[in-house]
């Protein structure tokens, strides 16, 4: 492959970002007929077909790869820009694109971001993404880093233990009477209702695979945001596994009881991210591994 070109590498990312070339040529403020030429220029130097010119544009296999490598020279750029700027003079942003499940923003992940120096010219990008999908999201290189279940590091990435979720299964008293009190409790719970988070929240189904052996077919509620999982959840709409410190408080309150209390889902998390000197995605990291210290559950535990 012939010498990378800032320019063309920052014409990729944005047509990816914004899924075509009539887009990207507005963001960067040039012609459509220039976008064009750059990733022709791209394609040509790198020897392969990078872009799908479906819509939205995507990126191909071999795309992934430049893709990847052309958002850690513009951060690394970014960041050398703020490291060599005056200062009392105007600085730009940083972005930091992570890839992070909903559970863990709800919880702990929110805290890790807030610790970075409030001095720090940081944004966040983040994708949020079920911590057993996270990991392709780096490996598309559509971010630097991830809250991720997967411990198998990602070409280019140093995965880190952080400790694990622990999931607690639940409903409230009322469903418990109304589905739960009659015959086997474990063959009731298959049949009962149940709140999944989205299609691709599994933690339901592990949990009745582990005490019985077989799927569960219960009809399904999916509901896609942390917090209303819990109220749907203290609402009777169904039962559902909850992180612990969601369901700690109403479990004291009552509204709501462990339907499987000796069973507890524990989900070990790992930090991937770019092996990339970089003092802002450094210091993210500190932070990261700071709070899951604090938050989550030792991962042998």
């Amino acid at each position: 492959m012939d010498t990378l070109h800032l320019d063309q590498l920052r014409t990729l990312v944005t047509v990816v970002d914004l899924g075509s070339f009539e887009a990207a040529a507005s963001s960067l403020h040039i012609t459509q007929s220039a976008v064009s030429q750059r990733i022709r220029a791209l394609e040509d130097s790198a020897g392969r077909i990078l872009l799908r010119r479906d819509r939205p544009i995507t990126a191909t296999s071999s795309g992934e790869t430049v893709l990847r490598t052309a958002r850690q020279m513009l951060h690394l750029e970014q960041s050398l820009f703020g490291e060599l700027a005056e200062a009392d003079s105007p600085q730009d942003y940083v972005t930091l694109s992570v890839a992070c499940n909903s559970d863990s923003l709800a919880t702990w992940f929110l805290d890790a971001m807030t610790d970075l120096p409030a001095s720090g010219n940081v944004v966040f990008d983040i994708h949020r993404e079920d911590e057993s999908l996270s990991s392709e999201l780096l490996r598309r290189g559509e971010v630097m880093a991830a809250v991720t279940s997967v411990a198998t590091p990602v070409q280019g990435c140093r995965a880190i233990p952080l400790g694990s979720m622990r999931y607690l299964a639940c409903a409230s008293p009322g469903f418990v009477a109304r589905h739960l009190r009659d015959g086997s409790p474990t063959a009731a719970l298959g049949r009962a209702p149940i709140v999944d988070f989205d299609r691709s929240d599994a933690h339901q189904a592990h949990h009745y695979r582990s005490l019985a052996r077989r799927q569960p077919s219960g009809p399904r509620h999916f509901i896609p945001s942390s917090h209303d999982h819990v109220r749907a959840i203290v609402a009777g709409l169904g039962w559902g596994l909850l992180p612990e410190q969601l369901a700690t408080p109403w479990l004291v309150t009552g509204e709501i009881v462990e339907v499987s209390p000796d069973r507890p889902l524990d989900v070990p998390l790992y930090w991937q991210h770019w092996k990339l000197q970089s003092p802002d995605l450094d210091a993210l990291t500190a932070a990261v591994l700071d709070n899951a210290r604090a938050e989550l559950r030792p991962a042998a535990e």
